[in-house]
C-alpha cells in the first residue's frame, strides 16, 4: 500500500515536471525565438525606420566603443579632416584599446578617424575631443547636444570613447537611428566599411584592420563599429544591404565576442529571410477610390451651397515599407469619416482618416481632406430656392 502509495508520487511528480518543462521551453521560445544571448538588441530597415526586431530595444544601457559612432560625426561634420594634431599627454595617456599615440606624435585628424572607428582606438577620441573643442568635457557637451538635436532622448554622453559610466548610456533603437543619420554622411560611410587601411604618424606608416569581424565576411555588410568594456560587454552596430533591402542591427551586452557575430548574423538574415517591401502608398490609394465609388453620394453639407464634396487623402509617411511575408494579406484598412457636415468647408479640411492595421497594430494613419471649398448658402441663394420652388409648385397646379 506504501509502496504504491510513493510510485503515484513519482509518477505525478514526474508528469509535472514535464509539463513545467515544456512549458518553460515554449515560454522561453517566444520570448526570445532567435535564442539570442546579447541583452538587448534592434534591427530597423533604413528606408522607413521601422523596427523588424526588437528585445529590450527601450531600455537604457551601457555601450562602450559604440559611442565613437557620435563622435566621429560630430569630428567629420565640424573639422577639417586634414588638418594635424599634436598628441597631448591626456591623450596618449587613455587606456582601454588604442592606437598607440604618443605624446607629440603628429597625425592628420583623418587619419584619426581611422584610427578612432578601424581599431577603436580611445587615445584617438580624446585626441580628436580635444582638437574640436578643447577638452573631453565640452566634446561631451556637444555630444548631447547633438544628440537632443537627434532627438535620442535616453542617449547621454559624458566621453568620446565609451569607458564605462552610469551616466554614459544609450539604448538600441536610438543607437540604431544615430548609426543611420552617421550613415548619411559618405565620409563616415567609407571609413567604417574598410577592412584595411594605413595611416601616418609622424611620416611613419601604420597599419591598420577593422574589429568588425562581420565586415568581408556576411554578405552585404558595409560597416560599422564594434564595442567591449566590462561593464557593456560585447557590442556590435553592423549596417547590411542586399538588393533593395538596407537595415541597422545592433547588439548590446553579448557574452563573447563570437556571441555577438551569431547574434547579429541570426537578426541580419532574419530581416531579409522574413521581410518584403510593399509600396503602402499604392495600397492606401486602391482602397480610398474603391471606398470613395460606393460613398462619394452618402455625404450631405448642411448650408452648403454645393453639395459636390470632392475628397482625397493626405499621405505624409514613408510610402515603402517593410512587412513580414507571412502577414501581407492580413493587412486591414479602415475609413472612419463624418458624412454629415456644415457649410462652410475650407479647401484641405480634415474630415476623416484612414487608419492601416496589422494584428491590431496601427500601420500608418492618412488625413481624409476637402479638395474644394464649399460655402456656406447666403440670404440670396434661400431666396432664390424658395422662389424657384414656389414657382415649380404653381406651375404643378395648373
Amino acid at each position: 500500500m506504501c509502496l504504491k502509495y510513493i510510485n503515484k508520487k513519482i509518477l505525478l511528480f514526474f508528469f509535472v515536471f514535464i509539463f513545467l518543462f515544456n512549458f518553460n521551453i515554449s515560454f522561453a521560445s517566444e520570448e526570445n525565438p532567435l535564442k539570442l544571448n546579447a541583452r538587448s538588441c534592434v534591427v530597423i530597415d533604413r528606408t522607413s525606420k521601422q523596427i523588424l526586431f526588437g528585445k529590450n530595444e527601450y531600455n537604457k544601457v551601457k555601450m562602450a566603443s559604440t559611442t565613437k559612432i557620435m563622435t566621429a560625426t560630430i569630428i567629420i561634420e565640424n573639422c577639417d579632416l586634414n588638418n594635424i594634431v599634436t598628441i597631448s599627454k591626456k591623450a596618449a595617456g587613455t587606456g582601454g584599446s588604442r592606437l598607440g599615440l604618443k605624446t607629440g606624435d603628429k597625425i592628420t585628424i583623418k587619419d584619426l578617424l581611422y584610427g578612432l572607428l578601424l581599431v577603436s582606438g580611445n587615445d584617438a577620441a580624446v585626441a580628436l575631443a580635444e582638437t574640436c573643442s578643447g577638452s573631453v568635457s565640452d566634446f561631451a557637451d556637444i555630444m548631447n547636444e547633438k544628440a537632443k538635436e537627434l532627438q535620442l532622448y535616453n542617449t547621454h554622453f559624458e566621453t568620446p570613447h565609451g569607458l564605462d559610466s552610469d551616466n554614459h548610456y544609450t539604448t538600441a533603437y536610438e543607437l540604431a537611428l544615430l548609426t543611420d543619420y552617421a550613415l548619411n554622411n559618405s565620409t563616415f560611410q567609407n571609413i567604417v566599411g574598410t577592412k584595411n587601411y594605413t595611416i601616418t604618424i609622424n611620416g611613419y606608416p601604420k597599419n591598420l584592420t577593422n574589429t568588425n569581424e562581420l565586415l568581408g565576411s556576411v554578405n552585404g555588410i558595409y560597416g560599422v563599429k564594434t564595442g567591449f568594456t566590462n561593464g557593456a560587454n560585447r557590442c556590435l552596430v553592423t549596417a547590411c544591404k542586399r538588393g533593395e533591402k538596407d537595415i541597422i542591427c545592433v547588439v548590446l551586452g553579448c557574452d563573447t565576442k563570437n556571441f555577438r557575430a551569431s547574434d547579429s548574423t541570426k537578426l541580419i538574415n532574419y530581416a531579409f529571410e522574413n521581410f518584403e517591401y510593399i509600396n503602402i502608398e499604392n495600397k492606401i490609394n486602391e482602397f480610398f477610390n474603391s471606398w470613395l465609388t460606393s460613398n462619394i453620394n452618402t455625404f450631405y453639407i448642411e448650408k452648403g451651397n454645393s453639395q459636390n464634396i470632392k475628397l482625397n487623402y493626405s499621405f505624409t509617411g514613408c510610402p515603402i515599407i517593410p512587412i513580414k511575408k507571412s502577414e501581407i494579406n492580413d493587412l486591414e484598412f479602415h475609413i472612419n469619416v463624418n458624412t454629415y457636415l456644415k457649410a462652410p468647408i475650407n479647401q484641405n479640411k480634415r474630415v476623416g482618416y484612414i487608419t492601416v492595421l496589422m494584428e491590431n497594430n496601427t500601420i500608418c494613419n492618412c488625413d481624409i481632406i476637402s479638395e474644394n471649398t464649399i460655402e456656406k448658402k447666403s440670404f440670396l441663394t434661400y431666396l432664390f430656392e424658395f422662389l424657384k420652388n414656389y414657382n415649380n409648385y404653381i406651375s404643378s397646379i395648373k
